[in-house]
């Protein structure tokens, strides 16, 4: 299947060849990773797409030093370049998630830096940022600074760290913010919990200001949550499983786009799971409010009807998966820009975790490796969404920490992803490369398979089956 945008694919060089070279790697400010030799390649005849640039043709592609070369028709491979046959296959910009969950420091046995990000590479993806509600939590610049030590030797994708809002996540007090912000961190948040003093949070949004860094906000209303398990509706009644309503969510919202508003601050709202959300969401960017929106894979294509007997806690997750009709509000908030990009919200747990009675179970699901392909089977392939929009949802999730999407373009560092569209797997039938499958899409049967993955023109990632073919005479 291929997106038709009615654009000529506008060819861009960066410069007369010049000799191969071991480059090393090129990240933002504050982003960090073990790098490795800058890819050189040729991607020869793989459909190139990318919305913000108008490609949408069969092209060859070279990269060289990890930057891209060349774009065109015909290319002859540089010599000692690997070359890559990429015929039949969609070569797309890499994705961006700013919603993971490393787990390190302290629950490793769940997931760390290396195990993440190289689930996250298999997945197509590029960047991610991690989430803080580690054991400590990531709420000291001394913290932060081991972390990003530790992914500069074990991240194969460029990481930002993310650094709490409130001091161990108690919401009593705030985190050195101005320190943190120097040390690197790349928002802040306390996802997982939500910041419940309004008053706290005022004062949260006065410092984001001064340190320069967007606050997101895991939303919810622990009054209106209270114990509950799952969307509360006629699933969770005919269950006998309590039940948390949509308003916990969106009345969090309503009150934090006020606050941000009365203060000219950012914010960045996470996972966003119900219509009232997205109305409230939309509300506020019709007043100018700095608000961006993330919604995830899993609550884009399963309602709370897919926890069925409730024996199953691969789908108990927070927030939790809603009705039909929210379901549908958050496809709608992707169409008309309420939602500014796809998040997994990758949260691994051990198997002890989720294999005890459902409302014993840690919330949670993985995502990363199921992103794309799940987005793709449910939503692009039935004409639901088209790829364009897909691709630029999946794509621009660091914009809202001021990161650029990644481009194909001729002098952009080589963030790729070549997928194969037509390719049919089920999900966790070869195993996974995160340490956890608590998978919620586990059994299931989807298009579209990543083949190869670029980061900071760098080979991430490379499908077992798929060999290189030559080197350049």
């Amino acid at each position: 299947m291929s997106e038709q945008t009615g654009t000529k694919p506008r060819l861009r060089l960066a410069g007369p060849a010049r000799p191969l070279a071991p480059t090393g790697p090129k990240v933002a400010d504050g982003l960090s990773f073990k790098g490795g030799r800058g890819a050189d390649m040729l991607i020869r005849g793989a459909h190139v797409f990318d919305p913000r640039e108008g490609l949408d043709s069969v092209l060859d592609v070279i990269v060289r030093g990890g930057e891209i070369a060349e774009l065109g028709a015909g290319l002859s491979a540089p010599e000692g370049a690997e070359v890559v046959e990429a015929a039949g296959k969609h070569l797309l910009p890499g994705f961006v998630d700013p919603h993971v969950h490393l787990r390190t420091p302290g629950f490793e046995y769940k997931e760390d830096i290396e195990s993440g990000t190289r689930s996250a590479a298999a997945g197509g993806f590029c960047l991610i940022l991690a989430m803080a509600n580690t054991n400590p939590p990531v709420d000291n610049s001394g913290l932060l600074r081991s972390l990003r030590m530790r992914a500069a030797a074990e991240a194969h994708i460029p990481v930002g760290f993310s650094a709490t809002v409130t001091k161990g996540m108690k919401g009593e007090e705030l985190t050195e913010m101005a320190d943190l912000a120097d040390a690197g961190a790349a928002c802040f948040t306390d996802d997982g919990l939500p910041i419940a003093d309004a008053g706290l949070m005022r004062l949260a949004l006065q410092y984001q200001r001064l340190a320069g860094r967007v606050i997101a906000l895991h939303q919810e209303d622990p009054a209106l949550t209270r114990d509950g398990v799952m969307h509360e509706g006629a699933v969770s009644a005919a269950l006998g499983f309590a039940g948390v309503p949509a308003v916990s969510e969106s009345t969090m919202i309503a009150r934090d786009t006020l606050l941000a508003e009365y203060e000219d601050a950012r914010i960045h709202v996470q996972h966003l799971s119900s219509a009232q959300s997205v109305e409230t969401v939309a509300a506020a960017k019709a007043r100018g409010v700095k608000v961006t929106a993330e919604a995830t894979p899993h609550h884009l294509s399963l309602t709370d009807e897919a926890v069925g007997d409730g024996t199953d806690a691969n789908f108990k997750m927070n927030p939790p998966l809603r009705d039909e009709a929210d379901r549908q509000a958050l496809i709608d908030g992707l169409r008309d820009g309420t939602i500014d990009c796809i998040a997994t919200d990758h949260a691994p747990h051990a198997a002890h975790e989720k294999e005890v009675p459902f409302e014993q179970a840690s919330m949670g699901v993985t995502g990363l490796e199921t992103s794309f392909p799940v987005v793709y089977s449910d939503l692009v392939v039935p004409g639901v969404l088209p790829l364009a929009l897909v691709v630029e949802k999946l794509t621009c999730g660091g914009e809202p920490f001021g990161l650029p999407a990644p481009r194909i373009a001729g002098g952009a560092v080589a963030n790729l992803a070549l997928i194969d569209l037509d390719a049919t797997w089920t999900v966790g039938e070869e195993g996974y490369e995160s340490r956890s499958s608590n998978s919620c899409f586990a059994g299931r049967q989807v298009n579209g398979r990543v083949l190869m993955t670029l980061a900071a023109g760098v080979v991430a990632f490379r499908a077992r089956s798929f060999a290189v073919q030559e080197v350049g005479a």
